[in-house]
């Protein structure tokens, strides 16, 4: 099989609503992404970061451009704001070309976000 289009996703929990906080949670995702993926970064088509309303200080795709991803698609978003949903959370939807299958791929859930999807937190 060649290479196919697949989504990557984490989520993480954010300390505080701090650019240092932002950027250091959205880069330890990050990387965590591309290791466990064994990801390279010439593969990646495009990152989407999501967070919650509450964290807002600084734009988590600083993060990417730290890691010199400046030729990938990046966009930064808000999610809606559920009553009772977690809060002081970032998640990434990362979109790379792979040779993994569909169940191959590692969906990396960190700190607090292990809630949202225990089942793939205890994958990693």
């Amino acid at each position: 099989m060649g290479k196919v289009l697949r989504g990557i996703r984490g989520a993480i929990t954010i300390e505080e609503n701090s650019k240092e906080h932002i950027v250091a949670g959205a880069e330890e995702l990050l990387m965590e992404i591309l290791s466990k993926n064994k990801i390279n970064t010439e593969d990646i088509a495009s990152i989407f970061f999501s967070t919650t309303k509450d964290l807002n200080a600084e734009y988590p795709a600083v993060a990417a451009r730290k890691q010199e991803l400046l030729n990938v698609a990046l966009f930064c978003t808000h999610e809606m704001d559920i009553p009772g949903g977690l809060q002081k959370c970032l998640r990434i939807l990362l979109h790379v070309n792979t040779e993994q299958g569909y169940n191959d791929v590692k969906h990396i859930y960190l700190k607090g976000a292990k809630i949202l999807r225990p089942d793939l937190a205890e994958n990693i």
